[in-house]
């Protein structure tokens, strides 16, 4: 394997590539219940004995004789589990995620996001190999399993962004977190894709052993893989070394996180003053989502277009990125929240698509800046933000053109 300064042969493109899997392993252990839910608690239960479980279809069930050839396959335990334990059963793992962001974080400025990613992954897995003896147990033990199991993919999914500031150059830093975290999204389809299938083949169990078993594979990957930091990785070469160090020397977390601390209250606001617009029936919902959109592209868009004319002062452009931040922001509360408008009945779905076309953007702009900078060192930013206005007019014009805030009718039950 070679270790080269720029391109997807080097170490840091390696380690995105480990936490895509890291990322693929979390993601079907969150969404595993939700697939196996309707088998575990399938028609067959005997409604006399809760929390009770049977190792096949009762010959004697008044609609046995409904159960298909296919559906005898899958030999598994069944529960009589009434709908409101279910609920319980497949929300408790978000009760980790509440409980986990504040400890994690701590933990992880103490021993390194390496361990704390590596120890949430693997906690994850084991507990999903368990969780159909957990569900044996009784269904008290199962959401205890799943509430500590949530905390361990808080582990995961907070911890790896710590990782990358020591490894993302600031150029790379979209692409390398982009590719790592499109595991989520490959997993959630890997598991509705073959979930079911399990399901009626060789039984609901087994997506919990499958998938325990490959995210268990990912630690085993991660922990003699994974440094935290490049200085101290042993097998990667001097020059990405020195290019990894030298160009995260040249920025400031701080800095970088100062748009965002901004950006939150005017995201709130934003929301309440269309909320206002909206009762008062002062405007139409779909001139709210036009307006805010406008707001959210045409503002920043003019910011970004005066920064290479202000480079000499740097108070200045600091200003101008925090104030193309904060009014970027109104666009949550146009065009990114116009698909619950337009399809209530789609709205994961056609989040999770926009999200695909979101990490692919993240993916190319990298390349493109990059490639604009090395044609012309001295005006290559200007060009960058000249291409970043042009696509944003041109998406703000489609918008408001065929941009729409009722139910569409291809959307309707």
């Amino acid at each position: 394997m070679c270790f080269s300064i720029s391109g997807f042969c080097s170490v840091r493109h390696g380690l995105a590539f480990i936490l895509l899997l890291c990322n693929f392993s979390s993601f079907t252990q969150q969404v595993n219940m939700s697939i196996a839910m309707p088998a575990m608690v399938s028609h067959t239960a005997l409604p006399s004995q809760p929390n009770a479980s049977t190792e096949k279809p009762p010959t004697d069930a008044p609609d046995s004789r409904n159960v298909t050839p296919k559906e005898l396959q899958a030999v598994a335990p069944v529960y009589d589990w009434n709908p409101e334990i279910q609920g319980v059963i497949l929300s408790s793992i978000n009760y980790g995620s509440f409980l986990g962001p504040i400890p994690v974080g701590y933990v992880a400025g103490i021993v390194g996001a390496k361990y704390v990613v590596g120890a949430g992954l693997f906690i994850s897995s084991v507990l999903t190999l368990f969780t159909p003896l957990a569900a044996d147990a009784g269904a008290t033990l199962l959401i205890v399993l799943r509430v500590v199991e949530g905390i361990a993919q808080v582990m995961v999914s907070t911890g790896q962004f710590s990782i990358w500031v020591k490894w993302a150059p600031p150029m790379e830093r979209s692409q390398l977190i982009t590719i790592a975290v499109s595991g989520g999204i490959l997993g959630i389809f890997i598991i509705l894709s073959v979930g079911g299938v399990l399901n009626q083949t060789i039984g609901w169990p087994y997506i919990f052993y499958i998938f325990g078993g490959i995210g268990c594979a990912c630690t085993f990957l991660w922990f003699p893989l994974v440094y935290e930091d490049p200085v101290n990785h042993p097998f990667i070469s001097t020059g990405e070394k020195e290019y990894i160090v030298s160009s995260l020397a040249e920025q400031s977390g701080i800095l970088s996180a100062l748009p965002f601390v901004f950006s939150f209250p005017f995201l709130i606001l934003g929301g309440q003053l269309a909320g206002f617009l909206l009762s008062r029936k002062i405007l139409r919902l779909v001139t709210i989502r036009k307006l805010f959109t406008s707001l959210g592209i045409l503002i920043p868009t003019g910011l970004l277009l005066c920064l290479p004319w202000v480079r000499s002062s740097h108070s200045t452009s600091i200003a101008l990125l925090v104030l193309t931040c904060v009014f970027g922001s109104f666009c949550e509360v146009g065009v990114l929240i116009n698909i619950v408008d337009i399809a209530p009945r789609y709205c994961a779905f056609l989040q999770g698509l926009s999200q695909v076309f979101c990490y692919i953007g993240g993916a190319i702009s990298p390349t493109v800046s990059g490639y604009l900078l090395n044609k012309d060192s001295e005006f290559g930013w200007r060009n960058v933000f000249l291409v970043s206005a042009a696509i944003n007019i041109v998406g703000l014009v489609f918008y408001l053109i065929f941009g729409r805030a009722e139910v569409q009718n291809w959307a309707k039950e």
